[in-house]
């Protein structure tokens, strides 16, 4: 934070509140076990986030186990260990000064496609309206570990994009609320789900090809090599 700036403490309780409520849900709807992950909102100060710290669980996600950071990753407030993700997660909000928050979750379809590491290409009305027409898939980082801010900050250097996929990790959804970008991962889980569900289904009549899950290239996806192999 900048000199002379202080934590509004009615905002901070606040932000935290919410911030536990989404986690709750994500929980609740199998988007996130109770480890990995992670989920942060802005302070109304601007320069400084609430987020989840390492080892909390979403569903154990409370008042005082939470972390307040600035966008440096310093640690202003809370105990716990920083989690791995702070870096991408200030990245993000210095590439986006209009995002509140971000919402990091490991969605089971959604990392499923992940693996591919190819762009999704939205198929339906609503996700195409809302999240765009083709969703970035960010590489991981060099040695195959975690995608980090030098990995993510240049994808959402674009202020249009609001959801990315996170090769073989997960996916990323920012909005102006913690509510708002919790929309994006719900709804982009659900739009890869329902593409697996048209393959599937299009397959039984003869009918599935790659650009069903939204490939750019032929990969072979529902061929002998692909996780849709015929038996």
């Amino acid at each position: 934070m900048t000199r002379g700036q202080e934590i509004d403490q009615f905002d901070l309780k606040e932000k935290k509140l919410e911030l536990i409520e989404i986690a709750k849900r994500s929980f609740a709807m199998g988007l996130q076990t109770n480890s990995g992950g992670n989920l942060s909102v802005r302070l109304a100060c601007a320069d400084a986030i609430v987020i989840k710290p390492s080892g909390i669980g979403f569903n154990e996600c409370a008042e005082d186990n939470l972390m307040v950071c600035d966008l440096c990753g310093n640690i202003l407030d809370g105990g716990g260990k920083p989690s791995k993700d702070l870096e991408f997660h200030c990245a993000i909000y210095r590439a986006q000064p209009e995002a509140g928050a971000i919402v990091h979750v490991h969605s089971p379809w959604a990392i499923g496609y992940s693996d591919l590491g190819v762009p999704f290409r939205c198929s339906t009305v609503q996700s195409v309206g809302k999240l765009g027409e083709l969703i970035p898939c960010i590489d991981l980082a060099p040695g195959g570990k975690p995608q980090g801010a030098a990995e993510v900050e240049p994808v959402f250097a674009n202020p249009e994009t609001k959801a990315a996929l996170l090769r073989s990790h997960g996916t990323i959804g920012v909005g102006r609320t913690l509510m708002s970008a919790q929309y994006v991962v719900e709804l982009l889980e659900e739009t890869i789900h329902s593409a697996f569900a048209a393959v599937v289904i299009r397959r039984h009549f003869g009918e599935s090809t790659d650009e069903e899950l939204g490939l750019q290239q032929p990969t072979g996806f529902l061929k002998s090599e692909g996780p849709f192999r015929n038996t």
